[in-house]
Parts: structure tokens; C-alpha cells; sequence
């Protein structure tokens, strides 16, 4: 094609190290992190002890392979229940389980017992931080030092660990906790001397504090609602920092007035699209890869569109949301549009008191 750099989106194959060394040996630039950076931090517990070295408190756990029982059952009892085991290369919610009693966590220590040929070695333990919210940092440094965090994002409302709203900023974090959580993210970033854009990922408790989740070194799903708030195209200024280029704007400059939401429009079933009405306006945006004939198979992602809106309060855009799924109309496909609209509605959501229970058992 005579393409001299590749992007490789926003999924699994953009933290692929192997992949990314490929690009570069053929001469091309990579769009994202260097494959060193995508060894070190891509794994979970590498990760954690980057943060611990950069003196970004992480979620209690340890930060090693689980393959000793008495260790997990000594921090189990230290601890307590409920713990996660995690395992290092999940991601999207994928590897995760949660133990409510020694019994649960023999069972799962025999059930991936490596001496049976399981997969101890690929997971770690932490602490479950009841009724968090998951709070995360967009951010970005180039490869002349300059570093900016773009925003923070709210995507507590999850189920089974897959992420159905996102908003920014996070109505359950205020702008001195802000200014804290932007303040460790940039001492974090430099510590590691990052380059790219990037997420933190950090788990917020009942007492204020945050513990550092994970780095997710691509553009998030939910970048648009980073691009919406600040009015800064991220996918532009990746391209430019794999290209050398300085970033051109200081944290000062980027504004963070307004609030925006995000649904993720997602498929129910599979089908073939007949019909597709994206709702207009100003500040509203419907990123999708949908055309007239699209078949969605139930082989893939469910994920069909962003539904994204903008507006000067978190009132008005909740408002705007609402409009806009209603005139969202997708046909031939099963979607979530109507559970996203009652989501939307419910108090909890609409006061911002929600946190990652908001769907549990649903």
C-alpha cells in the first residue's frame, strides 16, 4: 500500500508487543507505545509494581503469580473477603473472579492448579474495594517531555465488568480530589517516561481514596468523550506524537467546562441492518461502524456505536442524552437503546450517586 505507519486502533491488537516490533522492523512508525513499554506495563503485575516504584498507591494485592496457596490464604485472612483474581493479560473485563470464602478460594486454586495443567502462573490477587467507582485518566506525553492529562472519566456503570456509560468529569469526585488524582497520574507518567496517549485506571472507595487499577496503553473506547469535553482530537495528536511532532498545548490550556456522556450502543442478537437514523444536533455524536446491509455475527464484539453527547451542565446533557436515544433508531438488529434510555432515567444515575454495584444481579 506504501503506508509508512500503522494505527492500530483501539483494541487487543494495539497492545500486542510482537505485533508492534513487526511494524518497526518493516520500517514503518508505530501509532502507540514502544514494544518495550507494551511488555512492561501491558502486564498487570508489572504494572502495579511500576505504580508502587512511581508512588501511585495500587488496590492492595499481591503483586505476584498466585501459585502458593498459604500466600493467598494469608492475605485472604489478612485482608478479608471478597478478594479478585485477576489475570495478567485481561482486559474488557475478560479473566476476573470473584472469592467470597476459603472454600471458593480452594476451589479456584485447584481448578487452575498448574500441576494440572492450569494457568496459576498467569494470575494475581487483590482486594475488592466494595462500592467503588471506576475512575480513569486520559493522558498523553510526547516524546519531547511534554505531558498533558487530557481528562478523568467516570465508568462505574458496568455489568459483568463491561463498561455501558462513561461520563467526564465524574460527578462523585471533586475538583480538589481531581486535582490530587491528576497531580499522582502526571508523577506516575514520568516516572516510567511514557510515550503516547494512555489511560490510568483507578479504583475510588468510600473514603475518598484511589488505588491504581492498570494502564491501558492505546485510545480507549470511550476516547470520544474525552475528545467531546475538551474539544482536543486525541487520534490526531497520537498521530502527530508518532510522528515527532510536540504537543502545541500545556495543561492549562485544556478546558474541562461541561459534562458529556457516553452509552455504548450494543447488540442484543445478531441481525442484518435494514434501517439506520442517527440523531442530530450540536454536541451530539454517534461514532459507528454501521452501514445499510451490515450483519452483525455473534462472533464478534457487541459493541454496534458510541452515542456521545455535550452540553454546558450534567443536567442539560442528561437531557440531551434521553433525546438523543430516543431518536436513535436502528432496525434489523436487537439493541440495548431502550435499557440505555431507562438507565439514564433512573435517580440513581441522575444524581451521580451510582457506583459499580449500580447493575449487580441484573
Amino acid at each position: 500500500s506504501g503506508a509508512d505507519a500503522v494505527h492500530p486502533g483501539y483494541g487487543f491488537l494495539s497492545e500486542v508487543a510482537s505485533f508492534a516490533q513487526k511494524v518497526l522492523d518493516a520500517g514503518a512508525t508505530w501509532v502507540g507505545p514502544n514494544p518495550k513499554a507494551l511488555v512492561d506495563l501491558g502486564d498487570k503485575i508489572t504494572a502495579r509494581r511500576v505504580a508502587t516504584f512511581a508512588k501511585v498507591p495500587p488496590v492492595p494485592g499481591i503483586s505476584q503469580s498466585i501459585s502458593d496457596m498459604r500466600l493467598l490464604l494469608d492475605f485472604a485472612h489478612t485482608h478479608g473477603y471478597p478478594l479478585m483474581l485477576k489475570r495478567t493479560d485481561g482486559g474488557g473485563g475478560r479473566g476476573i473472579t470473584l472469592v467470597h470464602n476459603d472454600d471458593e478460594l480452594r476451589g479456584f486454586y485447584m481448578n487452575h492448579d498448574a500441576l494440572q495443567g492450569g494457568d496459576l502462573d498467569e494470575y494475581f490477587v487483590e482486594r475488592f474495594i466494595d462500592k467503588g467507582r471506576h475512575v480513569e485518566t486520559q493522558c498523553g506525553r510526547d516524546s519531547h517531555g511534554n505531558f498533558t492529562v487530557y481528562s478523568t472519566r467516570d465508568c462505574s456503570v458496568q455489568r459483568r465488568h463491561q463498561k455501558l456509560i462513561e461520563e467526564s468529569p465524574s460527578p462523585a469526585v471533586s475538583r480538589s480530589q481531581r486535582k490530587k488524582l491528576m497531580d499522582q497520574v502526571t508523577k506516575a507518567v514520568k516516572a516510567i517516561g511514557y510515550v503516547g496517549v494512555g489511560t490510568l485506571e483507578f479504583l475510588l472507595d468510600r473514603d475518598g481514596r484511589f488505588w491504581f487499577m492498570e494502564m491501558n496503553l492505546r485510545l480507549q473506547v470511550e476516547h470520544g468523550v474525552t475528545e467531546m469535553l475538551t474539544k482536543i482530537d486525541l487520534v490526531k495528536w497520537q498521530i502527530r506524537v508518532a510522528a515527532g511532532v510536540p504537543l502545541n498545548f500545556r495543561q492549562q490550556d485544556v478546558s474541562l467546562s461541561g459534562a458529556c456522556l457516553e452509552c455504548r450502543i450494543n447488540a442484543t442478537r445478531p441481525g442484518t441492518l435494514t434501517m439506520l437514523h442517527v440523531p442530530g444536533g450540536p454536541f451530539v455524536r454517534f461514532d459507528t461502524y454501521l452501514v445499510a446491509g451490515t450483519t452483525v455475527s455473534p462472533y464478534y464484539d457487541s459493541l454496534l456505536g458510541k452515542l456521545i453527547v455535550y452540553a454546558g451542565t450534567r443536567e442539560e446533557a442528561l437531557r440531551k442524552m434521553k433525546a438523543a436515544l430516543c431518536e436513535l433508531m436502528v432496525e434489523g438488529i436487537e439493541t440495548n437503546i431502550a435499557e440505555q434510555l431507562d438507565l439514564v432515567s433512573r435517580p440513581d444515575f441522575m444524581d451521580g450517586s451510582y457506583d459499580l454495584t449500580f447493575l449487580e444481579g441484573e
